[in-house]
């Protein structure tokens, strides 16, 4: 995971993807930043001074001359500008052999799964402009099953309080929102058939677990409905950005940067549904929903991410005021507020990466941070998803390229100086203070420093007994802790720090074989460790009873 999202990529090469300066930035009003020359000189005292050693830092100040919420009131008109535009419809594939919305239906369903937001959502748009063409009703479905993967009350509670701010707009729309509880597979194909709809839209998902969702889905629903599935999670639709398995960022870059004039386009509104439903949803109680939930309690909600798509346009719009134009400079300084934070966003997908990356182009006096964003945002983000879709051990070693496999066998008998156990590294109880620091990070705010995520899990390797045990931890604590666990980025990040995942073979050393190491002397050679490492000194351990109190 990488500066970007704090999530998004651990990912990180020399390399950065210059090719992106390249595509055009939309054609709209054009917004300036002010005194630019103080910026200029800003940064270039930044790069002369030992920033990376920590040096001081520079003051991150709010854009001069905009007012705050004026990202989401030019969002509404661009979306208004837009409304009638014609669907892409290389966007979507069938999962069925129906293509027609049955006639005599009640409705078109969406069933809201990886992007839990009303706007800037190519799946729910499809699904109006379906329900809009036949004149009928417009529902959204959300299927909350018990349990995810390791997810905790952190995650769990993040989505729902998201999910209940999209209940609240769809009310406002005319669009019903159902909320169900348990599996997808035996409960949505008789809610489908008993509300009598002629459509399902769906979201993509490249994980194991949901594509096991929509294969069962799809076997049980009435053949004459057609199953649509939408990729608005990535800017280029993942089936659409490669047809296979991409060896690395290299072999990509190119196939994206060529896609994305065609579809880093304007995003239309969705507006308020005209045809209204005979049979209404069932409300919802949030807040015993949240009471009731049966997931582990003990990791529990954090201050800095206020969950719903509000709260992430906020963050989007502070990230361009004031960290933008440091990013592509501090983002590798734990140090440095030089970051997005937007990783909870895009992972539950209250935020879309497209409105991201359009509204970040839209600055030009920052150029160089813009496309090393860009190139975190799209290129890195949308190759996780391709490895996890086109590779069905995404999160096992049996998936690593086969150089990395051998060289990590030849040296899994090999003398560890430290060995811990899962518990131990999850309370931060190593000797090295810096990944303690780092580990501590991730308990108290759910997020680590991106350059820190990839240290850490690349000492869980030299700290353990087995690349095998190495990469079920690594993949174990992300999921459990992590506001975007759970997802592409984390385990590409897990099997790029651990397997060697779109990297190569370097100098072999005892333990790592030919993967890519880190160290402490590296880090203190990049940013000032100590001043990290005194952060986070003073959270010794989040303890399950002081967590508790939190909820």
């Amino acid at each position: 995971m990488s500066s970007l999202f704090s999530t998004c990529l651990y990912i990180r090469y020399s390399r950065r993807a210059l090719l992106l300066r390249a595509i055009s930035d939309p054609n709209t009003i054009l917004l300036h930043y002010n005194s630019m020359s103080a910026n200029k000189r800003s940064l270039k005292r930044q790069k002369e001074s030992p920033s990376s050693a920590g040096g001081k830092q520079p003051k991150l100040t709010a854009e001069r001359g905009r007012e705050s919420g004026w990202l989401l009131k030019e969002v509404t008109e661009l979306r208004k500008a837009e409304q009638g535009c014609e669907f892409n419809k290389k966007r979507l594939r069938y999962l069925s052999s129906s293509q027609k919305i049955k006639q005599g239906s009640d409705g078109v369903l969406y069933w809201m799964s990886r992007d839990q937001r009303v706007q800037d959502n190519w799946a729910l748009i499809y699904a109006q402009q379906l329900a809009l063409a036949e004149k009928l009703p417009l529902h959204i479905c959300f299927c909350l099953v018990p349990r995810y993967l390791d997810a905790a009350y952190r995650q769990y509670a993040f989505m729902l309080k998201g999910l209940q701010e999209v209940a609240t707009e769809c009310k406002s729309l005319g669009i019903q929102f159902h909320l169900l509880s348990g599996e997808p597979e035996q409960n949505l194909p008789s809610f489908v058939k008993n509300w009598n709809f002629g459509a399902v839209v769906t979201d993509f998902n490249p994980l194991r677990i949901p594509l096991q969702w929509i294969e069962t889905v799809k076997k049980h629903l009435p053949s004459d409905i057609p199953f649509v599935q939408v990729d608005a999670h990535n800017v280029v639709p993942c089936w659409e950005a490669s047809e296979k398995l991409e060896y690395g960022a290299r072999t990509i870059r190119g196939k994206i940067t060529k896609l994305l004039p065609e579809f880093l386009s304007e995003i239309p509104l969705v507006d308020t549904h005209p045809h209204s439903a005979s049979k209404t949803a069932k409300p919802v109680n949030w807040e015993k929903l949240l009471s009731s939930l049966e997931v582990d309690r003990s990791v529990g909600e954090v201050e800095w991410a206020q969950p719903g798509t509000s709260a992430g346009m906020a963050m989007l719009e502070s990230f361009i005021d004031q960290r933008l134009r440091f990013f592509a400079t501090l983002r590798n300084n734990p140090n440095s507020d030089a970051l997005s934070h937007l990783s909870p966003w895009l992972h539950t997908g209250q935020l879309s990466a497209q409105r991201v990356v359009r509204q970040v182009k839209r600055e030009k006096n920052a150029s160089e941070s813009v496309a090393s964003f860009t190139e975190e945002l799209v290129v890195r983000r949308e190759l996780a998803d391709n490895f996890c879709f086109y590779n069905h051990n995404y999160d096992d070693i049996s998936g690593a390229y086969d150089w990395a496999k051998k060289t990590l066998q030849d040296h899994a008998k090999d003398t560890r100086q430290y060995l811990y156990t899962q518990e131990q590294l999850e309370n931060a109880k190593t000797h090295d203070q810096l990944w303690n620091a780092a580990q501590r990070q991730l308990l108290s705010e759910g997020k680590m420093h991106g350059f820190l995520r990839m240290y850490w899990a690349k000492k869980i390797l030299e700290w353990t007994a087995s690349p095998e045990e190495a990469l079920s931890i690594a993949i174990y604590l992300n999921d459990r802790l992590s506001l975007d666990g759970c997802d592409p980025n984390g385990y590409v990040g897990c099997m790029w720090s651990v397997c060697g995942i779109h990297d190569q073979g370097w100098a072999e050393r005892p333990i790592f074989g030919k993967i890519r190491y880190m160290n402490y002397a590296g880090c203190k050679r990049k940013f000032d460790v100590a001043q990290f490492e005194r952060k986070y000194a003073a959270i010794k351990e989040i303890s399950k009873k002081d967590t508790k109190k939190s909820l």
